[in-house]
């Protein structure tokens, strides 16, 4: 027979989240208040295990390098990999390096590139994408694993279900993601119809930086930049 569960231990439990919240307000105010003073700009998102030889990392620096170019600050998740690459380039730039670093037990650690006073430190995943979409022009994403996928489908639900303001969701690397982009059409889509055809427009697809810099110009030629909610 399982044993009862000690009373004493649930208890304990809820204290703790109690006074969780307290953790978790104040890294949203700390998140808000530096996030707010950094000026319009893109996140650049993909795998932390790529390496710097890598066609993609040389890429992802190239695009943020071309994003500060074009006015915007470029913000990563802070870590190694394409994250680095993306600081990299908009640091080499000239431009505004952000980055929200999260603490893992493997892979993340913080890269080199990111502005001194523009380095962010989380405990908790969902206040960390919080401040990823409040403050993004743009999401950018470069071939990755999980974590680059789950960034990817929220913003795309939150943009669908308007929750936050339409924002240019750019997927780079066409031998990537078209298999995924070729399933969501074609499963999602047209076999099922679990989305709209509209949803199709919210994302694009490109191969290289150029692209990258002209759709965010084009849209923001018609939008306003502002924090998204």
């Amino acid at each position: 027979m399982r044993k009862e569960q000690h009373p004493k231990g649930w208890n304990e439990k809820k204290t703790n989240d109690s006074w969780a919240i307290f953790k978790i307000m104040g890294e949203f105010v700390n998140g808000f208040e530096k996030m707010s003073a950094i000026g319009p700009s893109v996140s650049i998102f993909g795998s932390a295990r790529t390496k710097p030889e890598h066609k993609y990392y040389k890429l992802a620096e190239e695009v943020a390098s071309k994003i500060v170019n074009a006015g915007y600050g470029v913000i990563t998740g802070g870590g190694p990999g394409i994250m680095e690459a993306g600081n990299k380039g908009a640091h080499l730039a000239g431009g505004t390096s952000v980055g929200l670093n999260i603490e893992l037990p493997f892979e993340q650690h913080d890269n080199p590139y990111i502005d001194s006073d523009k380095s962010l430190d989380f405990d908790y995943f969902f206040v960390r994408k919080v401040m990823f979409v409040k403050y993004s022009q743009g999401f950018v994403v470069m071939p990755g694993g999980f974590g680059t996928l789950d960034e990817l489908f929220e913003a795309i639900t939150l943009i669908q279900t308007n929750k936050i303001e339409k924002f240019p969701i750019i997927l780079v690397g066409t031998e990537f993601w078209e298999g995924l982009m070729d399933w969501v059409k074609k499963t999602l889509l047209d076999s099922f119809a679990n989305i709209s055809p509209g949803d199709m427009d919210l994302i694009h697809l490109v191969d290289t930086a150029d692209e990258v810099v002209e759709i965010l110009d084009k849209f923001y030629e018609e939008y306003r930049l502002s924090p998204n909610f």
